[in-house]
């Protein structure tokens, strides 16, 4: 039986790879591109992290506790053995980012301050924690249609090490038959999507964080949507692209997901309550066991920067 999310990724990757355009882009590599592609991952069916080659899952979820955090040090990375932001890093001591993914989601519109000034005691002087406030909405007012994150500023895009490319994502609530609150889903819109380096990492990113705020407000994860504008795969990675779909009749089942939380669900509530995100410090990499995932080799390509 073929792996579902696999199969989902592989034949995206197939239609970019033969009805694509050819298109110059910035990093002057040259792509082969798509404007506008969607596809849906089924969370009941085993968590999506694909087979056909391994994934890193250490630096998917450690990219994730680092987000959630709104830290922008690329050391924190590193020193937990994650080095998928370092051609981008900046030359200070913490390799500093700017104000992307992290800072955007815990501090949308205050000016930036470095993670070296924050970790000093000097904080952002205003700005919007849009993890609490998706959070408390979730839980208060959850058939809401306003449970959305944005990471894209248009007024720090120049002080960030690299734009965000995942720039918002929505949460979705289904009712049961009586009405009640049952399952959280996930809609993430990509301005720009690597497909064979970059989205492998996205699927499993978001499905992660939407188990973990399903398991905060008591909700079944039934469902991550990717929409995606511009879909693309580099020229020097059509060969390892054609090597993972030769791999398409041998994936391997899907593992499932277990997140070992620092504090019982009922503290984290109270915490979440009393505007204290606090608990996001204690989640590491290995907070996010993956339970019986099996797969092909790696396979390696240039990173375009």
């Amino acid at each position: 039986m073929i792996n579902k999310a696999d199969e989902t990724y592989l034949n995206g990757l197939k239609e970019v790879l033969e009805k694509g355009v050819l298109r110059s882009d910035r990093t002057g590599t040259g792509t082969k591109s798509i404007f506008g592609m969607q596809q849906k991952y089924d969370l009941t069916k085993g968590f999506p992290i694909l087979t056909t080659k391994k994934v890193y899952p250490r630096g998917v979820f450690g990219e994730l506790v680092f987000f959630l955090q709104g830290r922008t040090d690329n050391k924190w990375l590193n020193d937990h053995r994650i080095t998928i932001w370092d051609e981008w890093a900046g030359e200070d001591e913490l390799r500093d980012l700017g104000p992307i993914y992290g800072y955007q989601w815990r501090s949308f519109g205050a000016d930036y301050v470095s993670q070296m000034d924050r970790d000093s005691g000097v904080f952002p002087d205003g700005g919007t924690d849009q993890i609490l406030e998706v959070l408390k909405s979730l839980k208060n007012d959850p058939f809401s249609r306003r449970h959305i994150v944005s990471a894209w500023n248009p007024n720090q895009l120049n002080e960030m090490a690299l734009p965000p490319c995942h720039t918002m994502f929505q949460f979705y609530v289904t009712p049961d038959k009586n009405g009640e609150p049952y399952g959280l889903s996930c809609q993430l819109y990509q301005r720009s999507m690597d497909k064979f380096l970059g989205e492998p990492f996205n699927i499993s990113s978001y499905a992660a964080l939407t188990h973990l705020f399903a398991d905060y407000v008591g909700l079944k994860p039934l469902e991550f949507v990717h929409s995606v504008g511009d879909a693309h795969i580099y020229v020097n990675h059509f060969e390892q692209v054609k090597l993972q779909l030769s791999r398409i009749h041998e994936t391997y089942p899907a593992p499932t997901l277990t997140i070992n939380h620092p504090h019982s669900i009922e503290e984290i509530n109270q915490m979440i309550n009393n505007d204290d995100l606090s608990f996001f410090e204690n989640y590491t990499p290995e907070s996010f066991v993956l339970d019986g995932y099996q797969s092909h080799p790696a396979i390696k390509a240039p990173v375009a920067v």
